[in-house]
């Protein structure tokens, strides 16, 4: 099955190269570009795509409040934001805006195309060296959702020690590895976990277990 991709960058020349890359690829296809947020928005709702790949920064409309709108709209369109390091608070902007995955725009071109096809394929995906400075930034915020937290009493034991492991960016094999559990058995519970808690994907998961006070600063 080809993955439908749209490119939002507002460098004319970062998208060529984009385009390039991804469309020598036999199973995906770009369907569509923008230049800006407000254009991104257009074009994703028009040729409904597996996955957006945008910039934060763009003129009208940025990355985060284009992300926000997409996924309201079409929660089927997987989005991925392309950042730098100097980015951090946007990141966690376009996290809590629903975006399923990070990479940045230095990452080589097969982390890219491994990227995409993660994200299709329903998983979230965050680059591992924008990981830490993302959870560190969840965990810096100094406000938690009582509404999160009520959500956690849906959880069982081992579901909410999965959820803790998830947010501290454990891998699953390093989840199973700390729980002495299958990996087979992670991957349930965290299915399980994900659906209860209406979550997509690891991503939005992270996200969660911060904002609902599940792990806090200096937790371990």
């Amino acid at each position: 099955m080809t993955i439908r991709v749209v490119l939002a960058d507002d460098e004319g020349m970062i998208r060529a190269g984009l385009r390039m890359l991804l469309d020598y690829q036999p199973d995906i296809e770009v369907v569509g570009e923008a230049s800006d947020g407000a254009e991104a928005v257009s074009v994703v709702l028009r040729t409904r795509p597996d996955v957006l790949l945008i910039d934060i920064r763009m003129p009208r409309v940025d990355g985060i409040e284009a992300t926000r709108r997409i996924v309201a709209e079409l929660p089927a369109t997987r989005v991925i934001v392309l950042t730098t390091f100097d980015e951090d608070s946007y990141v966690t902007g376009a996290l809590r805006a629903g975006a399923s995955g990070f990479l940045l725009k230095v990452s080589p071109p097969e982390q890219l195309l491994d990227a995409v096809r993660t994200v299709a394929d329903g998983r979230g995906l965050l680059d591992p060296a924008v990981t830490l400075r993302v959870i560190q930034s969840l965990a810096a915020a100094p406000q938690h959702d009582p509404a999160y937290a009520s959500r956690l009493g849906e959880l069982t034991d081992r579901e909410t020690d999965v959820l803790r492991l998830v947010a501290r960016g454990l891998s699953n094999a390093e989840i199973a590895a700390e729980l002495f559990l299958g990996e087979a058995t992670v991957k349930t519970y965290l299915s399980r976990m994900l659906m209860k808690l209406g979550l997509r994907d690891r991503v939005q998961a992270v996200a969660f277990a911060y904002e609902s006070g599940l792990v806090r600063p200096g937790a371990s």
